[in-house]
């Protein structure tokens, strides 16, 4: 019994961490990752035309679309066979995007399990952290590659996110055969509105702002910032016992 609360000891639960700087923004960092990942991997919507021939005006066709946002595998509704003379084929949207989509989306669920397990290690084994030199310093390698994944991440997405709305716009019409045959025309519909997608790209890059800013705290914490205080001079080297 002894040696088992001998190891329970090494737990001190303390929000006091929480408080500081180094604490405060690993629970900012934590919120912030999970609006990063559900307002991107949450999504679905979809997209429509109005299609006229000679024997029917104004058909509109929809095709639903959402994360991880393969927009070639998503199909229109067909159009009666009977109508137009049977010369609409299936139309799939143009472009893949799911390798930002989900890259974006993964890396934020990794943050958030990450920001997790440093708050326990802050609020529980805080005097073991800056009683040691080593997790410091890898707390820190580790935040700085954050931050570079998060610029990483955050741009591959803004930049799939402008092709979406291309590929799901008034441009698409140029990418359907049926708009393009003789005595066809094909009007834009409408398009669900992408506002969480625009503010996932936001908390995308209020999270590389708060790693970039966050790595100055943890760097307070590592031995480059506080070096290992030096003997006192004159003072007699300890002897490893027998």
């Amino acid at each position: 019994m002894e040696r088992v609360s001998q190891k329970m000891s090494g737990l001190q639960l303390n929000l006091g961490p929480v408080k500081e700087p180094l604490g405060f923004i690993k629970v900012l960092q934590w919120i912030f990752s999970i609006f990063a990942f559900a307002t991107c991997g949450g999504y679905s919507g979809h997209t429509s035309i109005k299609v006229s021939c000679w024997d029917v005006k104004n058909e509109t066709l929809e095709a639903a679309f959402g994360y991880p946002f393969r927009l070639n595998t998503v199909l229109f509704k067909d159009l009666d066979s009977k109508l137009c003379n049977n010369t609409w084929i299936q139309t799939h949207l143009v472009g893949d995007f799911s390798s930002s989509a989900q890259f974006f989306v993964t890396f934020a669920v990794f943050v958030f399990l990450y920001c997790m397990a440093a708050l326990v290690l802050y609020m529980g084994y805080l005097h073991l952290y800056r009683g040691a030199g080593k997790l410091p310093m890898i707390d820190f390698v580790i935040t700085m590659l954050v931050a570079l994944l998060w610029l990483i991440s955050t741009s591959a997405w803004a930049k799939a996110l402008t092709d979406i709305k291309v590929s799901t716009g008034p441009g698409m019409l140029s990418e359907i055969a049926f708009c393009l045959l003789p005595q066809h025309s094909c009007l834009f519909g409408e398009v669900s509105s992408m506002g969480s997608l625009n503010v996932s790209v936001v908390f995308g890059f209020l999270n590389l702002i708060l790693w970039a800013g966050n790595a100055w705290f943890v760097y307070k914490e590592t031995n480059l910032h506080n070096p290992p205080e030096a003997p006192a001079p004159g003072s007699a080297p300890a002897h490893a016992g027998m």
